[in-house]
């Protein structure tokens, strides 16, 4: 398993940004991809969650209404569209790949994880 993301960069508050995560190595169709992030000095949250197979998205509470999660099969690359960013949302996004949408970093492979991608909001 092998996964690249990227997309990140400096934007102001309220802005938008679009991560990619491209997989490759191993069929996307069985897999979940996930996104993290992790701010300076905490720990790595939970953000996201897409189905290869059939496209479901799941969110956690503070993106919810702001980032949309979707997946170009074709290309085996996953989108996250970051609206209405927040300073608080200033992180290193990491996308992870298992069988179900594990919302602890626990849960997956140490191989199966990208590189991660800054994202800075401020003015």
């Amino acid at each position: 398993v092998q996964l690249q993301a990227s997309g990140g960069g400096l934007v102001q508050p309220g802005g938008s940004l679009r991560l990619s995560c491209v997989g490759s190595g191993f069929n996307v169709d069985y897999y979940v991809i996930s996104w993290f992030r992790q701010a300076p000095g905490k720990g790595r949250e939970w953000v996201s969650c897409i189905r290869f197979d059939n496209g479901n998205t799941y969110y956690t509470e503070s993106v919810k209404g702001r980032f949309t999660n979707s997946r170009d099969s074709a290309k085996a690359t996953v989108y996250l569209q970051m609206d209405s960013l927040k300073p608080e949302d200033t992180a290193v996004y990491y996308c992870a790949a298992e069988r179900a949408c594990y919302r602890d970093v626990e849960s997956f492979d140490r191989d199966h994880w990208g590189q991660g991608t800054q994202v800075t909001v401020s003015s």
